[in-house]
């Protein structure tokens, strides 16, 4: 996913800083080109990132040979009629489009940044990402599923057990994560006030500016409210029940639904997707309501402890974080390195075993909470070892295994694709 990201990041800022440069083509590889600039702002941005020379020959030889690389993988993806469905193409662009959002603070930046509407974005760059998506899809057929036997990382391990080094300190977590509900007075004053911009609309206010003067949904007020086309089973299913009942130019009453009220007008339908805008009011957490969550979480904290139900109960319950909850709350296994500023400061205070008292916890701008966090086990940084770190140490041997097939799958890409060099 990470790699995605990293990829639509050179074609969007390839885009923004070549839009004026006389281009030309530097290698070819089957009907795919790779032009000057796309391998100019690839190695100045490596170089930046890296403190290295931009100039340097050894740099941009090394950068050219890895563009090359993808697009053989992608000309293969195609030989092997390797199909990306669009829903999937649609969920990268999103996740893309919100990673941007979260990097640059919102989405008035990244389109102020880039120059175009995040929806333009999507639109010039799909291509780009279906391409990419698909090479990795070829990747993950054929070196997906290679695995190593025990006598291969024992064998990883007595060749480079001197280069490991130390592995470093690392923690098990669990959490509990809760929402701050609002209150009657909360519910009451947002469903008011969305009362008041539907009777605006029925009075022939414009909808965009409506939505772009309340709406609470960062990602489409900038907008007019505007969400696009989406297939059915996205949205939430009061959402969903209220947009497929419209007709076309239509406008819903209020909505609840889990984030909040909407005013749902539905624009288009083409089968099973629909293109609707709203304004979303959300329901705002108060100070009563902050405190009611911190009370609760304490109360489930003092009752683990008192052992009358154990954490992964309460998790399940009653945890808003529903990726981690069925499991008991389980975060996973991080290096220390790895926790952001305020999740650190709760672990470094704890021993295995303890829970932390409640702590807020901000998921963006718009959305916060309240978890309690407990320290399941931390490993100490020490000296790589095969009965302590077996899994990490079978993790680099399959990665090493993999590189070397790939690398001699890429050798026979090479002879059987044609590419050629132009400069």
């Amino acid at each position: 996913m990470k790699k995605i990201f990293v990829l639509v990041f050179f074609i969007i800022g390839i885009n923004v800083i070549a839009q004026n440069v006389l281009d030309r083509v530097v290698a070819v590889i089957n009907n795919e080109t790779i032009l000057k600039s796309e391998l100019d702002f690839r190695v100045n941005y490596l170089a930046a990132r890296s403190n290295l020379d931009p100039n340097d020959n050894d740099l941009q030889v090394k950068v050219l040979n890895q563009m090359i690389e993808e697009k053989l993988l992608y000309v293969q993806a195609e030989l092997d009629s390797i199909q990306v469905p669009d829903e999937r193409v649609d969920a990268q662009l999103d996740q893309q489009m919100n990673y941007f959002i979260s990097q640059y603070g919102s989405r008035e930046k990244v389109e102020q940044i880039y120059g175009m509407s995040i929806e333009r974005i999507k639109r010039e760059f799909r291509d780009d990402v279906r391409k990419e998506m698909m090479a990795q899809t070829v990747q993950q057929q054929k070196f997906g599923m290679i695995d190593v036997t025990r006598n291969e990382v024992h064998d990883f391990f007595e060749e480079f057990q001197d280069s490991l080094g130390l592995i470093p300190e690392k923690v098990e977590l669990q959490h509990i994560f809760v929402n701050p509900k609002g209150g009657d007075k909360a519910k009451a004053a947002a469903k008011e006030k969305a009362k008041m911009i539907l009777d605006s609309l029925k009075k022939g206010g414009d909808f965009a500016e409506l939505a772009k003067q309340y709406s609470d949904d960062p990602g489409s007020a900038s907008q007019g409210g505007d969400l696009g086309f989406v297939k059915r089973g996205v949205f939430f299913p009061e959402f969903e029940a209220a947009a497929f009942s419209l007709e076309p130019g239509q406008i819903s009453g209020i909505v609840e639904s889990p984030v909040g009220y909407h005013i749902i007008e539905l624009l288009e339908r083409r089968g099973e997707s629909i293109h609707t805008r709203h304004v979303l009011i959300k329901v705002k957490g108060d100070d009563d309501s902050d405190l009611r969550t911190i009370e609760f979480l304490t109360d489930i904290r003092d009752s683990i402890l008192s052992g009358e139900k154990n954490f992964e109960y309460y998790a399940n319950e009653y945890s808003d974080d529903k990726e981690t909850a069925n499991y008991g709350g389980t975060l996973g296994t991080f290096e220390m390195s790895q926790l952001d500023k305020n999740l650190l400061t709760i672990v470094e205070k704890l021993k295995p075993g303890e829970i932390s008292f409640p702590k807020r916890l901000n998921i963006d701008r718009d959305i916060y909470g309240y978890h309690i966090v407990k320290l399941v086990n931390r490993v100490p940084e020490h000296q790589a070892s095969l009965e302590q770190d077996f899994e990490d140490i079978k993790r680099l041997a399959e990665f090493r295994k993999k590189q070397k097939l790939y690398e001699k799958w890429i050798s026979k890409l090479k002879d059987d694709i044609y590419w050629e060099i132009k400069i």
